[in-house]
């Protein structure tokens, strides 16, 4: 399941992005591309298991799926390829060159207004409570690693 490796390098970039701005993390939004190989449903589930005890426990997690297209290399004709992908053109059967689809990025992350809920030595970090306001924010620079 390697989506539990993505869920945990989502979670410590989007860590080490607002670890200044002491607040919780309130979402998440994400852009998956079909043609990435990520099952949203088990990505969803690692995400819970990878932000326990984290900043971003509790956080709901958005995927915004972006559909595979390509454009034919003979005739210019762009299309979607459909999953399973088609990868080459239905009109002359030439090769696609795909230009969308494989996407994996971190697009938003919205913070929760309040402080990060205390942190004891014995509890360890607490979720952010539950229907607290928070304020959207872009994530204008997430690290790479």
């Amino acid at each position: 399941m390697h989506e539990l490796s993505i869920a945990v390098a989502v979670v410590e970039q989007v860590e080490e992005a607002v670890r200044h701005q002491g607040r919780a993390v309130a979402s998440l939004t994400l852009r998956i591309g079909e043609l990435a190989g990520v099952v949203p449903e088990a990505l969803d589930f690692a995400f819970a298991l990878a932000t326990e005890g984290t900043s971003l426990a509790g956080a709901r997690l958005l995927i915004d799926t972006v559909e595979g297209r390509g454009r034919c290399d003979n005739c210019g004709r762009e299309a979607p390829t459909g999953m399973p992908p088609v990868l080459w053109c239905t009109a002359c059967g030439a090769t696609l060159t795909l230009l969308g689809g494989r996407e994996l990025e971190i697009v938003r992350v919205v913070l929760a207004d309040g402080p990060r809920a205390a942190e004891s030595a014995e509890d360890g970090p607490r979720p952010a409570a539950a229907g607290l306001p928070t304020r959207d924010e872009e994530a204008g620079h997430v690290p790479h690693r």
